[in-house]
């Protein structure tokens, strides 16, 4: 997965909380967007769109996950979030990995984590699921020898996104036989988590706010868009081929980019 692009009611507002709580840095700011990333790899777009409201319970953005290198990272990020206060939304052993969760000031949705070795869960997805998270295990990680934070890590990509969709069964149709992702755990009508190449879920849909819910009217901070990456330009085309383009909507309306690796 590639850059999340995102509307926000206030950059500076959301500079200084991505920058300062998040610890993003800014690659690129200019004319009311700006763009953020780790190291000079870049993760997420925002542009500003003045005196927006969240767009609480519309299809769009459930949250995106910034994928971590190392479990240390994780630790040292929640050592940085409990002396900072900054807020989380929930904390979950997923088993194919351990995760951190909060909102932004525009109540986009955010998840910090890192995988556990893929020896250990390849092959069990199905096993994927939520229980508490042994944060006292994680900060005691960071007190052994763990190093101050400094910022997300060299090597933190975007593992996943995570959409709010009308309907489950629409969102495996396109993502599933039209782009070609394998299903790889779904969870009725509620939600459905995919992939590519054996990773646990590169993309997941719900319908745990709203079933049927539309888009959020243009005046929201909202979801412009996300990017999937694909190896090469002939892949690309492919895919795009089928979808009918390398910008398109899905079922839900939530638009996408197909784009190359760098």
């Amino acid at each position: 997965m590639g850059t999340v692009y995102l509307t926000v009611g206030d950059l500076g507002r959301s500079l200084a909380y991505y920058r300062q709580a998040i610890g993003l840095e800014v690659l690129h700011e200019a004319n009311g967007e700006a763009t953020l990333g780790a190291g000079s790899v870049p993760l997420l777009h925002l542009t500003e769109l003045p005196g927006a409201a969240p767009a609480d319970g519309y299809a769009g953005l459930f949250h995106f996950a910034l994928l971590v290198p190392e479990r240390v990272d994780l630790a040292r990020w929640l050592a940085h979030a409990a002396r900072e206060r900054v807020s989380l939304t929930g904390a979950s052993d997923h088993f194919v990995s351990e995760a951190l969760y909060l909102r932004d000031p525009d109540h986009h949705g955010i998840e910090i984590y890192w995988d556990r070795p893929r020896e250990l869960w390849e092959g069990k997805v199905e096993r994927m699921g939520s229980w508490p998270l042994d944060l006292d295990d994680l900060l005691q990680l960071q007190a052994n020898g763990g190093s101050a934070f400094d910022g997300l890590p060299d090597g933190t990509r975007m593992g996943h996104v995570h959409l709010r969709v009308s309907d489950v069964d629409e969102t495996i149709g396109f993502y599933r036989d039209v782009l070609g992702f394998d299903l790889m755990a779904q969870l009725g009508p509620e939600a459905a988590f995919l992939s590519a190449g054996g990773y646990h879920h590169h993309l997941g849909g719900n319908t745990w706010e709203r079933r049927g819910a539309g888009q959020a009217p243009e005046s929201t901070a909202t979801l412009q868009h996300f990017t999937i990456l694909l190896p090469d330009e002939a892949s690309r085309d492919e895919v795009a081929a089928r979808a009918g383009g390398t910008r398109v909507t899905d079922p839900s309306g939530n638009t996408l980019a197909l784009d190359v690796a760098a």
